[in-house]
């Protein structure tokens, strides 16, 4: 018997406030309809088969669901957002087949070819994974070894201002205007305590852990006080706001970024935005840091290390594919699962499986 088309599915439905049903079922309708009836070949009014409709209708809805958990409730999903949805995929512990990626990514594409046909919108995606028999998985973009120690290296340089007390009275004037500008107060409201909040240790305590521990985006977003184990050189994610919510997790630090990150909560106290939060880091305008804002960035970083990123598609999660990669190769599979929180059928994560102590070496020598 041939399977009916769900407009939305139930965790979809789940997801939404009552008003946000009405418009997002509204939007999928017009999407449906489109894909039956010109879908295929719109030049010459053809459409795709019921059974495709259906499951693109399916990945559509996982497509929606993952965008709204890091960005909130829209119908305006961009090339970013894509690739960022089929990295996650790739690095799921779900062990998705060449094929099951394949077709979500089709999905994806029919959903733009629709919004840009019918909505007049003009997104332009080119995947930087291909998911074909010959090649599998290819993902083209993480960081090289040297790149990470460029990164690592341009977090301490970004932003970062003279010294107040070594400057002549002009000078002190063009960095008080600059100043006034990122800070967003008067120029005359600028203090010597202003030239130390440039050069604080927010960015690279940020960009070090995630280069030790390959955080999500979610994770940067959910991150605590309370999660830092400065003394033993570890964070430590409860279940409850882990991005899997498998199991608690001990994830290993440099000595450098443990370092990064006392300095950094001891400054934190001194922001007034801070105050009745516990989140580690927030942005200027006092928001959890969202993908967009991670990739606004490393893409600051990019240009500050000098590393070309022309032919790139610049994601966070360019860091964490560098951590799977590289402690991988260190320390071996069980190493990389642990330090990137990966779920796996046969392997209980209740346990670390590679001491933190070595996996704390192979982190020294990733660079």
């Amino acid at each position: 018997m041939t399977r009916r088309v769900v407009v939305v599915t139930e965790p979809t439905v789940d997801s939404l406030g009552e008003r946000e049903k009405v418009d997002y079922r509204a939007f999928k309708e017009e999407f449906i309809s489109w894909l039956q009836s010109m879908g295929k070949d719109p030049s010459h009014g053809e459409g795709y088969a019921r059974e495709t409709v259906r499951q693109t209708s399916v990945r559509t809805d996982r497509f929606m669901r993952f965008l709204w958990s890091d960005s909130g409730y829209t119908t305006a999903p961009d090339a970013g957002d894509a690739s960022e949805y089929m990295r996650s995929c790739v690095m799921s512990d779900e062990d998705y087949s060449k094929n099951y990626l394949a077709n979500e990514q089709k999905a994806v594409k029919r959903l733009f070819k629709w919004m840009n046909a019918e909505r007049g919108m003009n997104i332009e995606w080119n995947p930087e994974l291909s998911f074909s028999s010959q090649s599998g998985v290819n993902p083209r973009d993480f960081l090289t070894r040297e790149e990470r120690t460029a990164i690592r290296n341009a977090a301490l340089e970004y932003g970062s201002v003279p010294a107040y007390g070594g400057l002549d009275a002009d000078e002190r004037e063009e960095w008080k205007t600059e100043l006034s500008q990122r800070f967003d107060k008067p120029k005359a409201a600028i203090s010597s305590e202003d030239f130390k909040r440039a050069n604080g240790w927010k960015i690279p305590s940020l960009v070090w852990t995630s280069l030790d521990t390959g955080l999500r985006p979610v994770e940067v977003e959910r991150s605590r006080i309370g999660w830092v184990d400065v003394a033993n050189r570890v964070l430590r994610i409860p279940e409850a706001e882990s991005s899997k919510n498998s199991d608690n997790w001990v994830v290993s630090l440099t000595d450098r970024t443990a370092e990064a990150l006392d300095r950094w909560l001891e400054e934190r106290e001194l922001y007034d935005v801070y105050d009745g939060s516990d989140a580690i880091w927030l942005t200027r305008e006092a928001n959890p840091y969202s993908s967009n804002s991670l990739a606004y960035l490393l893409k600051s970083l990019f240009d500050v290390a000098g590393i070309e990123r022309s032919e790139r598609e610049v994601s966070w999660y360019m860091i964490r594919h560098s951590v799977g990669t590289y402690m991988a190769r260190e320390e071996g599979l069980a190493a990389a699962k642990a330090q990137l929180r990966h779920r796996s059928e046969t392997t209980t994560m209740k346990y670390d499986q590679t001491p933190a102590e070595d996996r704390r070496e192979a982190l020294s020598r990733m660079g």
